[in-house]
């Protein structure tokens, strides 16, 4: 592959089908590029971590025009098209894809940061028994827990929650 005549594009993916779109473009001799993200899931009362798409539903791919075509990328499994006007596909520039995977892990994985709230900061409450409540944030007990104090019964009472059932008020 030719780097000077090898440009990067945006796939549309179908609905949850990166992984597969992924796949069936590498078979056919593509080079992709599917940023990830670990993300924590819950469910049934268990969190465990997932490995998530950084853009659900689209992914990249670099396509040298003087040996392959671009053709074929609409019709492989789990894409649903390319990104692009009336003239076909739009390039993303080289930089984009450069400064994605400069911020990637070193074991490829995106991070997101925690959220950081300061004492006393209003806050809402998105998940579980007290969805939609709000109240403020008054400690983080540790990387998963935090403290909020919520009114309740026309007084301020204690609440320990998950630290993903939390958003900035």
């Amino acid at each position: 592959m030719n780097q000077n005549t090898a440009r990067w594009y945006v796939v549309r993916t179908q609905p949850h089908a990166e992984a597969r779109a992924n796949e069936h473009l590498l078979r056919q001799g593509f080079t992709t590029y599917l940023p990830r993200l670990l993300k924590q899931r819950r469910h049934a009362r268990k969190t465990d971590t997932v490995s998530r798409p950084l853009f659900p539903g689209y992914m990249f791919v670099l396509i040298d025009h003087t040996h392959q075509g671009w053709h074929v990328i609409r019709s492989t499994f789990g894409v649903a098209n390319l990104i692009g006007g009336g003239n076909g596909p739009v390039p993303v520039r080289a930089e984009i894809i450069e400064a994605l995977r400069a911020q990637e892990g070193d074991d490829g994985y995106f991070r997101v940061a925690a959220r950081k709230f300061t004492h006393g900061a209003a806050v809402r409450v998105v998940d579980g028994i007290f969805a939609s409540a709000i109240g403020l944030f008054e400690s983080m007990s540790d990387k998963d827990r935090v403290s909020v104090l919520l009114d309740l019964l026309g007084r301020r009472v204690r609440v320990v929650l998950e630290a993903e059932s939390i958003a900035a008020a």
